[in-house]
């Protein structure tokens, strides 16, 4: 199976979905994190480094769980707002 290149937005998204997370951790480690939310350290990384802009929705939601914010929260910060 072939991935299509990701778009640019696509790819602004997922570095504003990695700051989000980052902040949202704070000064927790990424392993403690990674651990709680059942995922490796290396994917919360790439996640917060927009090396992976489009982590699967359960990965999400178990980080959202883990750091305390809701979906809502990080669909909205998550998308453009167009104006």
């Amino acid at each position: 199976m072939v991935r299509n290149p990701l778009t640019p937005e696509e790819r602004e998204r997922g570095e504003r979905l990695g700051r989000l997370l980052r902040d949202a951790r704070g000064a927790r480690s990424m392993t403690d994190v990674a651990a709680e939310a059942g995922i490796s350290a290396e994917t919360l990384r790439k996640i917060e480094t927009g090396r992976a802009p489009t982590p699967a929705f359960f990965t999400v939601a178990a980080l959202a769980r883990v750091l305390g914010l809701s979906m809502d929260e990080v669909a909205d910060r998550c998308t453009p707002v167009v104006v």
